[in-house]
């Protein structure tokens, strides 16, 4: 596929919403991307989570595209970075992950990430990596060699270092290595520009500082806009906190999560989680904060599903909280027991995890059976075949 110079998709890039900031100038991204170079981007993925969620979208919609310019983009999988953890933002150092588990965490990347990019064109394919093709060949001199690229002190000078070295928590020599590894991944591949949200640019930019020394050549960084909630000034998806809408929820829970958003964070999800016009934007928000949450969750639905999907999940959302009827379709679980207290019930069903959270959830009046409140968390229920069991708004099991 020929790299196109379409002056107006080079501009759609360079003003996008989605940017922060580019380093070392939008004028040095704007030129490369005049030059008719292929270019190789990328943008890394930290694989702690089975999950990826609305908060990296943004970084996936600014890759499409570079791609629909003809480049080539490349989702790259720390999987060896991610046996040290990233040090950026945390206060205490993460727990490394095990082989096993990053490889069952990443193993649904592709098809996630798919739902935006094309991995499928034979032109000019999304190509997925994994940094522990390189990193897991590097020979202890060339570590060595590695570590001489920067200093202590430029490391210490990470807030968050600075935050531990105040309270007297630790640092470990291996944290120091991560912005090194993530930035070494720029060299193996001979990048041209990375991306990755605006916290990450400190990483970003030890990448490019490592493209310089050992390649002699410039890369680009651009660094994008969190999604961040304006009132509490906090990220609004974490997988760390699990609080997020996945790529690959169903097209039911993806709706219903959207609509339990708070209202303050409406038009920053349209702004860094849909391709919709800036102006077409700016005519929903004037709707009642109901109306645009409503056009919000079946555009990002579509996107991910399409629009047949979202209109029926528009559908069984109004028929469930609106009309106050069962859903259409009810998961169903075999229960060969006669009476279970309601406690264990609700662990056996798998609808909750643990009986102290069932305890918490009926103490909060947030357990149904049969449409009828349970507020008694001894309760013996006699389980007779179709009682429809529901936790929350949108958690329902039928028993057969």
């Amino acid at each position: 596929m020929p790299v196109e110079t379409n002056l107006k998709k080079i501009k759609e890039i360079l003003f996008s919403r989605y940017v922060e900031k580019v380093y070392p100038s939008k004028e040095k991204l704007k030129n490369l991307l005049k030059s008719g170079k292929r270019l190789a981007i990328y943008i890394g993925i930290d694989p702690t989570a089975p999950h990826l969620h609305l908060g990296h979208s943004t970084n996936f919609l600014l890759l499409k595209k570079f791609q629909e310019l003809g480049h080539k983009v490349i989702p790259l999988i720390g999987d060896f970075t991610a046996r040290i953890g990233d040090p950026t933002g945390k206060l205490s150092a993460r727990k490394p992950l095990s082989e096993q588990e990053i490889l069952r965490n990443c193993r649904g990347y592709k098809n996630q990430t798919g739902k935006i990019l094309d991995f499928v064109s034979k032109e000019n394919p999304a190509e997925l990596k994994f940094n522990s093709q390189w990193l897991s060949q590097l020979r202890l001199d060339e570590i060595i060699k590695l570590m001489a690229k920067t200093t202590v002190g430029q490391i210490l000078k990470r807030e968050m270092f600075q935050k531990r070295i105040k309270e007297g928590k630790e640092i470990y020599l291996n944290e120091f290595l991560y912005p090194l590894l993530q930035g070494y991944d720029s060299v193996a591949m001979r990048i041209d520009i990375e991306m990755g949200g605006n916290d990450q640019t400190f990483n970003m930019m030890v990448g490019r500082d490592l493209v310089k020394d050992y390649l002699d050549k410039e890369k680009i960084v651009i660094s994008t806009k969190l999604l961040i909630n304006p009132k509490t000034q906090r990220k609004l998806m974490s997988k760390s906190e699990g609080n997020f809408i996945a790529l690959d929820d169903s097209p039911d829970q993806m709706y219903g999560k959207i609509m339990a958003l708070p209202d303050e964070v409406v038009l920053p999800v349209f702004n860094l989680c849909t391709e919709i016009e800036d102006e077409k934007i700016k005519e929903i928000m004037k709707l009642n904060p109901r109306e645009a949450k409503t056009k919000l969750a079946k555009e990002i639905v579509s996107i991910y599903h399409g629009r047949g999907k979202a209109e029926r999940a528009e559908r069984e959302f109004n028929r469930v909280f609106r009309e106050k009827k069962l859903p259409t379709i009810i998961p169903q679980v075999q229960i060969k027991e006669k009476s279970l207290n309601i406690l264990e019930l609700l662990v056996k069903i798998k609808l909750i995890s643990s009986k102290s959270e069932a305890k918490r959830l009926i103490l909060q009046k947030a357990v149904k059976i049969n449409g009828v409140l349970k507020e008694n968390w001894q309760e013996i229920i006699e389980i007779k075949k179709g009682i429809v069991i529901q936790v929350g708004k949108r958690r329902f099991v039928k028993a057969i």
